[in-house]
């Protein structure tokens, strides 16, 4: 047993059982055979570490009283953003990460607005893409005006992009050559992991809480690859009748039961197809869980881990997908 953790993950480093968490073959090493192969092979262990764990630590973050960084993905934020208060009554910043997948004609002010009429507890909120490095040098401004000790502290679900943004504010701001292990997977910090950019701010990466909603928990590796979008969104818009249905993949469909012709637009990533049909004649996903919803005028349908689907005009519609899928009804955001 050793004393040095995994840079990549944050576990305790190990050569003593391979079928344990934080294994090496030199103890030497920085990273585990784990991040190693994640970062080398693109191969993922499933780990199942609990949220009770991921719970504790945050709960010895609200007890320091540091700044805490709250990341969320643009596409994909939940349907009660400050449920992080739970557990933490930290002074926050709301990140809002993934700007690059959204459309360019989506203005970060009307995201940022619509987010502040919520009136959620949060210090401040900036839109961000790691991916691009698109307005790190604000946030940067923004730990440096709210911090309250040179210690920061970086929480968020899985699959957000915690750690890509870290690794983005190592690279610009730090002469560190390690790495978080990044991947499109979730649970892959698994412990604290402190970065000392300098003097002056150390950033503590924690362990995403799994959100147990998300889509992304309930489909194959493959599929996790293309439902997370790796480029800008290009938003599919579809003129729909009451007698048709839509069917997303092979993950969720959407029956127009009730209203006049409507539109829909699709906001998901550009790998997952989607297809118009007859709903009294398709049987395509009537297999999965349904739920009824009642759309008002310009409200978003979002599943949670997919997107969101923009419905204009006022409607009734029947959905099939997994049961322990989040699906939720919010005023437009776009």
């Amino acid at each position: 047993m050793s004393d040095k953790f995994c840079i990549g993950c944050g576990v305790k480093l190990q050569d003593e059982n391979v079928s344990q968490l934080g294994y090496t073959t030199n103890l030497e090493n920085d990273i585990c055979s784990r991040c190693f192969r994640m970062k080398n092979y693109g191969e993922y262990q499933i780990v199942t570490n609990s949220n009770d764990d991921y719970i504790n630590i945050l709960k010895e973050v609200n007890k320091k009283k540091d700044l805490v960084l709250y990341i969320v993905d643009c596409l994909n934020f939940g349907e009660d953003i400050a449920s992080i208060r739970k557990y933490l009554s930290n002074k926050m910043l709301l990140v809002l990460n993934k700007r690059d997948v959204l459309p360019k004609s989506v203005k970060d002010e009307k995201i940022i607005s619509y987010i502040k009429n919520l009136n959620y507890d949060f210090e401040d909120i900036i839109v961000v893409s790691a991916l691009k490095n698109y307005n790190i040098d604000l946030l940067m401004q923004k730990i440096d005006k709210y911090k309250t000790s040179k210690n920061v502290y970086v929480v968020g679900n899985t699959n957000v992009g915690k750690s890509s943004l870290i690794n983005k504010i190592i690279k610009n701001y730090s002469e560190q050559e390690g790495a978080l292990t990044i991947s499109p997977l979730p649970s892959t910090t698994l412990n604290k992991i402190s970065i000392k950019l300098n003097e002056k701010l150390t950033l503590i990466d924690t362990p995403g809480l799994v959100n147990r909603g998300n889509l992304i928990n309930y489909i194959g590796n493959d599929l996790v690859k293309k439902v997370n979008p790796r480029k800008e969104i290009k938003p599919k818009t579809y003129q729909i009748r009451n007698n048709q249905c839509l069917v997303i993949g092979d993950l969720f469909r959407i029956d127009y039961i009730e209203g006049e012709k409507n539109s829909f637009t699709i906001f998901c990533s550009n790998d997952i197809k989607v297809k118009r049909y007859n709903r009294h004649k398709c049987e395509l996903l009537k297999n999965l869980s349904k739920k009824s919803f009642d759309v008002s005028y310009h409200q978003d349908l979002v599943i949670d881990g997919l997107g969101f689907i923009k419905i204009v005009s006022k409607a009734k519609v029947d959905v099939y997908v997994d049961i322990n899928v989040s699906v939720f009804i919010r005023d437009s955001i776009i």
